[in-house]
């Protein structure tokens, strides 16, 4: 397709190739762009006011989008934190990581990220909040990896609730602005801990001002009760968080005039922390918030895109723009953006971006022997079709240990108790219920992945030319998974060493750290 490309964005090309190969601490680096990437801790892609969310409101990410570009369908290959990360920093998709699949992993030392690419070329790299995590980055030269470069957190704050954090992002994001040599280029990766859990319960009313009657409908996989509406707005009201520190960022860069320079991208890392959704593969488990604004290289501002995203792009679009190779990095599975960014039209911009991959591994403990619950999927406008590769297993963990793969939560509590009645149990089937082998959904009419087409002989051929692109694509990605070796997945160890084993471990007795879900969550596995 022909770009119609501005003088200024043709300089900006010219002046990346010229720099291809330039050393650090070069005179001409103050012409490459900054980079602000930030990025929220669980949140699902239609709850930002740009998007249409009634009870959510994001001044800042609608600012970004309407000054930048909002992206329709952005998808994380993996929607758990560590993987989904992981996949960001090395432009790879997680079946393509080693032990970095998995969640609460080590992370391999041949596994180079952009960021420490973009420290070795010049550029002034830092984070607050929550950077790759949970996991062990392992050392180099005795001292502590750096994948993001160093974390600024020292700056605090009295926080508003005893669910956020107390880290002031905006501050330390000055202090980290302040430290920058004057002509040096930056990036910095703002890792909210907003909207992940726990939240304090009723915060969305009592101090976000918000009403239960804001919301007209919750999705369909779970009742609608006070308990589940609260929940649901106590999880806006830290959207609302995120958004205003966003906004205070922008500012600054403002103030300081850095901001035409400066690429701002906003994201979340995977789908909100709720049954059903969070460390899933469904549409709203993967299908992410997007939106970048440069006013030095987006002319053709206020688009909406629908070309398919992946994380595993973010990567080779930052080292582009900043004229850098991929030195020492293993080979990026992802493309860059940049072409999206420089296009002046909007809707499909490219043909061949048409769909996306996903899948999973081991994500949160709970099964016998630290069994994952392995997946691969494929995402295209009209369906998703994931392959449950053990569907003996159950999808959230066992229930004697918890469900540990679902946070625990009112929403999550609602529909376990959902069990205890005949006319509500499919609450629990829907989000805790073992699975079929193969799902299909047409996500256009069931967004919310209901409607399982895969048994339908309407939808042979669909799911059989989505198997066949699927398979192909992991096939030259070396996924052991489709090369036969997949169980190597379940063999890499818990980076932690206190939860090793966990099944085994807690079914003698032993005390276990089960902090992140609730006492009542346990279940046995006798009455289903």
């Amino acid at each position: 397709m022909h770009l119609k490309l501005s003088s200024k964005i043709m300089g900006f090309l010219l002046m990346g190739i010229a720099l291809w190969n330039c050393q650090p601490n070069s005179t001409q680096q103050s012409d490459k762009p900054n980079i602000l990437f930030a990025i929220m801790d669980d949140a699902t892609f239609s709850h930002f006011s740009v998007n249409g969310c009634k009870w959510i409101n994001t001044p800042n990410f609608d600012r970004v989008a309407r000054e930048g570009i909002l992206f329709n369908n952005t998808y994380t290959p993996n929607a758990k934190c560590a993987p989904s990360r992981a996949c960001i920093l090395t432009g790879r998709n997680s079946w393509q990581l080693e032990e970095a699949a998995n969640h609460n992993c080590f992370f391999p030392a041949k596994y180079k990220t952009f960021a420490e690419v973009l420290v070795e070329q010049g550029y002034h790299v830092g984070y607050t909040g929550k950077g790759w995590a949970p996991g062990d980055a392992g050392e180099i030269d005795g001292k502590a990896r750096e994948l993001i470069g160093p974390r600024y957190n020292e700056i605090k704050l009295e926080s508003p609730t005893s669910g956020i954090s107390s880290i002031d992002y905006a501050r330390n994001f000055t202090e980290f602005l302040n430290d920058k040599e004057q002509d040096n280029p930056f990036f910095f990766w703002f890792g909210s801990f907003e909207p992940h859990r726990a939240y304090e319960f009723g915060s969305g009313i009592e101090k976000g001002g918000k009403k239960l009657s804001d919301i007209q409908e919750v999705y369909s996989f779970w009742p609608k009760t006070d308990s589940v509406l609260t929940d649901l707005l106590d999880y806006a009201y830290e959207i609302e968080y995120f958004d205003q520190q966003l906004g205070k960022m922008l500012d600054e860069l403002e103030e300081r005039g850095e901001l035409d320079n400066t690429l701002i991208v906003v994201t979340a890392d995977n789908g909100m922390p709720f049954p059903r959704i969070k460390g899933q593969e469904y549409e709203l488990s993967n299908h992410l918030p997007l939106a970048m604004m440069w006013a030095n290289g987006i002319e053709s501002k206020g688009r909406k895109v629908d070309d398919f995203v992946s994380f595993i792009d973010f990567a080779p679009t930052f080292l582009e723009l900043a004229g850098i190779q991929q030195n020492g990095m293993q080979a990026i599975e992802g493309k860059s953006l940049s072409n999206l960014l420089l296009s002046n039209n909007s809707g499909q911009v490219e043909a061949s971006r048409n769909h996306v991959l996903i899948g999973k591994e081991r994500h949160d403990v709970g099964r016998p022997h630290d069994q994952g619950y392995p997946i691969r999927g494929i995402v295209n406008h009209d369906y998703l079709l994931v392959e449950n590769f053990k569907a003996d297993r159950w999808p959230a963990g066992n229930p004697e240990t918890g469900y540990l793969n679902c946070d625990g939560s009112p929403t999550k509590t609602v529909c376990l108790e959902a069990r205890h009645n005949t006319a509500t149990e499919k609450y629990w089937q829907w989000s805790f219920g073992k699975r079929p082998e193969w799902e299909l959904y047409n996500k256009v009419d069931d967004p919310e992945c209901m409607h399982n087409l895969a048994e339908n002989p309407a939808f042979a051929d669909i799911l059989e030319e989505l198997k066949e692109t699927m398979y192909s694509e992991l096939k030259e990605q070396q996924d052991p998974r489709i090369m036969g070796n997949g169980d190597i997945f379940d063999e890499y160890v818990y980076a932690p060493e206190n939860v090793r084993n966990f099944y085994e471990r807690y079914m003698k007795g032993e005390k276990m750290n089960t902090g992140w879900v609730n006492p009542s969550d346990f279940e046995s596995t006798e009455i289903h």
